[in-house]
C-alpha cells in the first residue's frame, strides 16, 4: 500500500535528479600537466615538491619540461598542448596578454643575479657596454627581463654580444671567460647561484638604480642581499647587495577546475608560506604583482580561505558533496510538496478499501424489509454475506483499524435489519 502510493513520488524525485545532474560540475581530473622549466631550476623542484603532496590527495601531477616563462605561456594558450598549469615569472604574461590565462598565486621572489668579470665594480648596466653578455635562453622569463633591462639602457638588444644562453653554459662561459657578464633568475638556495657567489674572481653587481627600475617596472621589486647572509665565515656577499626581483607566479588556463583550484592553493601555502631568505613567513603566496586576470575562486580564497567543505574532509569527500548540492534543488521542490500531498493520499488509498463496500452496502439496507419477498430477501442476504466475507480479506495499518470494525458493525445491522431483528 504505502509502496504504491509513494512510488510516483519517489519516481518523480528520480526524474528530477536525473535531470539537475546535467547541470552538476563535472568531477575533477585525476591528472593535472604542469610546464616548468629547465630541470636544474626553482621551477622544476618545486612542481616536484607540488606532484609529491598532490599524490597524497589521489592526484597525478605530471611534469613539463620546458625552456622556460615565455614557452609556458605558448603552452598554455595551445589548447591541444594538455598543460593545464605554469609557473611563470611575473613582468613575462605582461608582454603576451592572452584571454586564455588567469593567475592564481604570486609565489615568492625571484632574483635577478648579475654576475660578472672585472676589476672594477660595476653597478650600472650601463658598464657592460660592448661587453658580451649572457641574457638567458631563448623562451625563458631570464632573457625577457634582461632585454628589457638593457633596453631600458639604450642597449642594441638585437646585437650579437648578446648570446642566449642556458643558466649551466652561462656559468661555464663566465668562468671560462668567454663572456663578460650573465644574467640568472634563480634561487639564493641554486647550486649555481651559491657556486658563482663563492668565485674568486667573479662579482655580483648591486644595482644602484633599483628603486628607478621598480617605478619604471611595477612587477619587479627591490630586494637586499644583506652581507654575510650566504656565509657568515667567509663573509659572503662582502657588503649588502641590491637586488631586483620579480616574483614567480602560478598560472592556469581559464578552464582549470575550480575544486582543485582550491587544493592547489592550500599546497602551495605549505610549500612557500614559510618564508625564506627574502620572503617573510606567510608573505607568500599572495594576488600582487600578477601579470593576469586573478581567476575568481583564487580572489575568493585569499579573501575567505580554503573551501569550508576542504577543511574538515578529505578533498575527493568534499569535491563530491560539493557537486551534490546542485541536487538539493530538485530535492526540495519536490519533496515539500510531495509531504503535503503524500500523507491524504496514503489515507485515501487506505480509507478506500473500506469506503468502497459502503456503496454496495447502502443498496442492501432498503427501508422496509417486510414489504419485499421471501426471495427478493433471501438474495440480499445472500450478497450481504458475500460482502461481509470480502471484508474479512480487508486488511489496513492498525491505525485504522476502528474503521474497519465500524464497516463490519454496519454490515450486522444491516443483516439484522434482513432478518427482522
Amino acid at each position: 500500500m504505502r509502496f504504491m502510493t509513494f512510488a510516483p513520488a519517489a519516481v518523480l524525485t528520480l526524474v528530477g535528479f536525473l535531470i539537475a545532474w546535467q547541470f552538476v560540475n563535472p568531477a575533477a581530473p585525476r591528472t593535472v600537466v604542469i610546464a616548468t622549466g629547465q630541470e636544474d631550476g626553482a621551477y622544476f623542484l618545486f612542481a616536484e615538491r607540488y606532484r609529491e603532496l598532490l599524490a597524497a590527495e589521489g592526484i597525478e601531477l605530471q611534469i613539463r619540461r620546458t625552456a622556460g616563462s615565455i614557452e609556458n605561456i605558448r603552452l598554455l594558450e595551445d589548447e591541444s598542448s594538455g598543460v593545464d598549469l605554469a609557473f611563470v615569472q611575473g613582468g613575462v604574461g605582461a608582454q603576451a596578454a592572452s584571454d586564455w590565462i588567469v593567475s592564481l598565486a604570486s609565489l615568492y621572489f625571484e632574483p635577478l643575479w648579475v654576475f660578472y668579470r672585472a676589476d672594477q665594480v660595476i653597478d650600472r648596466l650601463t658598464g657592460f657596454a660592448e661587453k658580451r653578455l649572457s641574457v638567458g635562453a631563448e623562451g625563458s622569463g631570464t632573457r625577457a627581463v634582461a632585454l628589457t633591462l638593457l633596453g631600458d639602457n639604450q642597449f642594441d638588444v638585437t646585437s650579437g654580444d648578446l648570446l642566449s644562453l642556458g643558466n649551466r653554459a652561462a656559468a661555464e662561459a663566465l668562468l671560462a671567460g668567454s663572456i663578460d657578464a650573465a644574467f640568472f633568475v634563480a634561487s639564493p638556495q641554486s647550486a649555481l647561484i651559491q657556486s658563482l657567489l663563492r668565485e674568486e674572481h667573479i662579482r655580483l653587481m648591486s644595482f644602484a638604480r633599483a628603486t628607478a627600475y621598480t617605478h619604471r617596472h611595477h612587477y619587479l621589486s627591490r630586494i637586499t642581499l644583506p652581507e654575510g647572509v650566504i656565509d657568515l665565515h667567509a663573509n659572503i656577499p662582502p657588503q649588502d647587495t641590491d637586488l631586483l626581483a620579480a616574483s614567480a607566479n602560478l598560472v592556469a588556463r581559464e578552464d582549470f577546475h575550480p575544486a582543485l583550484l582550491g587544493l592547489l592553493l592550500q599546497i602551495a601555502t605549505r610549500v612557500h608560506g614559510g618564508g625564506d631568505l627574502f620572503e617573510k613567513p606567510g608573505e607568500f603566496p599572495n594576488a600582487r604583482n600578477l601579470d593576469f586576470p586573478l581567476d575568481t575562486d583564487a580572489a575568493r580564497y585569499f579573501k575567505h580561505g580554503p573551501p569550508f567543505l576542504q577543511r574538515y574532509l578529505s578533498f575527493w569527500t568534499a569535491n563530491l558533496i560539493d557537486r551534490l548540492k546542485v541536487m538539493l534543488v530538485p530535492l526540495v521542490t519536490l519533496l515539500i510538496p510531495f509531504f503535503k500531498i503524500m500523507p491524504p493520499a496514503y489515507r485515501w488509498r487506505v480509507r478506500k478499501k473500506i469506503y468502497r463496500w459502503y456503496r454496495e452496502l447502502q443498496a442492501l439496507d432498503i427501508d422496509h424489509p417486510e414489504r419485499e419477498s421471501d426471495e427478493t430477501l433471501q438474495g440480499l442476504r445472500v450478497r450481504l454475506e458475500a460482502i461481509e466475507e470480502e471484508v474479512r480479506k480487508v486488511r489496513v495499518p492498525l491505525s485504522y483499524v476502528d474503521e474497519l470494525y465500524n464497516l463490519r458493525l454496519h454490515i450486522s445491522l444491516v443483516r439484522s435489519k434482513l432478518l427482522g431483528q
